[in-house]
């Protein structure tokens, strides 16, 4: 009798996938031609880039690298018959060193490149935590000391002083706390060093160096320029701008009214300002108000300002990390049994900074980009190198060449913070789990 089921009773061997659902084609089947609206944006699309590139390439690809002036490349150029001509790359090969270090002494290079190799050395503790002695904590606060020592040079005295005057104001803390309370112990150790260094530092550097002459070669901030300039601005303004945003944030949120409005007024004062005219305060304004004789250095000026400028926003930036976590963290900090500042530090402000480090790069990123607004009030960072550059008979008329090279360094540096944003993003995240 035959089986007449409808019931397979053998398993049928599993078969390849179709080859037009899997790999490349299969992708692109997806992603780029899935209809018939998808697939006109595709070709537009690839018609457009080919367009731009085929435009573009011939410019680039350009052997004008040994040119010596304008006219030599566009001689090159005209014997290879290149219809959209072609970059002057000589520009770049004869003034990278000044686009990087601007006037900086040549034979005093190896300073603001050793700062900047030590200033990775400096940052490693901070930025990775894995694989990393923690004992290299103490590297990165002495770099903040050693690092305008190294670029601006003079005696060894004074980097050692302003160490020793924030040992002061620690000394000052400890011996006051028990006399005048905390918030006035805190309030000495602040002013403490604030006063040593305005009237102790100058002093007290200049008889030790006459009595022991320890020191490097002074270099003018005059001299200071180039993509060195931005870098020196930028990293000094990150830094100092991340505690002072921390701090601020928490000061707004401070149940002391006193903090509380301080707090509020210096960030939304800040924040209604454009940078530019802090900057101009920095470099004109704020002498008015200094003493006669006083020699307050323009790029130290103009660091303060930009790290103002940006702390306000990273204020804003952490305000929003600390008002994004549930009110059962604070609580249950509170339950712990742990006081404000151990419970900031160990249960808050983690949480909080790991919400907010996409703005945190954002502000860092656009700070950075920023400095390039210093060669409005004359310092020569490296816009304002092109100027000089263009200057020279021989240059005169190059400005993509320059513009390009200078938009490829600061590209190179954004985009390597912003892809250490994300896999520091990652990382938490994976622990968090």
């Amino acid at each position: 009798m035959s089986d007449l089921s409808y019931v397979r009773k053998d398993m049928l061997p599993e078969k390849a996938p179709p080859v037009s659902e899997v790999g490349a084609i299969g992708w692109l089947r997806a992603n780029l031609f899935s209809g018939w609206f998808n697939s006109i944006l595709t070709v537009a699309s690839v018609y457009l880039i080919y367009t731009l590139v085929s435009s573009i390439l011939p410019w680039l690809w350009s052997p004008t690298w040994s040119a010596g002036s304008l006219s030599e490349c566009r001689e090159i150029v005209a014997e290879l018959g290149k219809e959209h001509g072609g970059a002057c790359y000589g520009v770049i090969t004869e003034r990278w060193q000044q686009l990087l270090f601007g006037f900086y002494p040549q034979e005093l290079r190896w300073r603001p490149i050793l700062t900047f190799v030590l200033l990775f050395v400096a940052l490693a503790p901070v930025l990775f935590t894995d694989g990393v002695p923690r004992k290299m904590l103490w590297f990165t606060g002495l770099y903040l000391f050693l690092a305008p020592w190294l670029m601006w040079g003079g005696a060894i005295w004074t980097p050692l002083l302003v160490i020793a005057g924030l040992a002061l104001g620690a000394l000052a803390f400890r011996v006051l706390s028990g006399v005048i309370g905390a918030l006035g112990a805190t309030i000495a150790a602040i002013v403490a060093p604030i006063l040593f260094w305005l009237f102790l530092v100058g002093p007290l550097s200049s008889a030790l160096a006459s009595i022991i002459p320890l020191g490097i070669e002074v270099v003018e901030s005059r001299l200071f320029g180039g993509f060195m300039l931005s870098v020196w601005i930028g990293v000094v303004a990150i830094a100092i701008s991340l505690v002072l945003g921390v701090v601020l944030a928490l000061g707004r949120q401070s149940d002391l009214m006193i903090v509380k409005y301080l707090s509020v007024g210096f960030i939304e004062f800040i924040r209604g300002v454009p940078l530019i005219t802090l900057l101009f305060v920095a470099s004109t304004l704020l002498n008015i108000f200094l003493p006669p004789g006083t020699n307050f250095d323009i790029i130290l000026r103009v660091m303060i300002m930009a790290t103002l400028f940006a702390s306000a926003y990273i204020a804003e930036v952490v305000r929003g990390g600390l008002a994004a976590l549930p009110r059962g963290q604070y609580e249950a900090a509170d339950a712990l049994g742990l006081d404000y500042w151990k419970s900031q530090r160990l249960i808050i402000l983690p949480q909080a900074l790991k919400i907010s480090i996409p703005g945190i790069v954002s502000t860092f990123i656009g700070l950075f980009k920023d400095t390039t607004l210093v060669s409005i009030i004359g310092l020569l960072d490296p816009i304002g190198l092109t100027g000089s550059i263009r200057a020279d008979a021989n240059w005169n008329g190059i400005v993509w060449e320059l513009y390009g090279f200078i938009a490829l360094l600061f590209f190179l540096s954004c985009f390597t913070m912003s892809r250490y944003s994300m896999w520091l993003e990652r990382k938490l995240r994976k622990g968090h789990s």
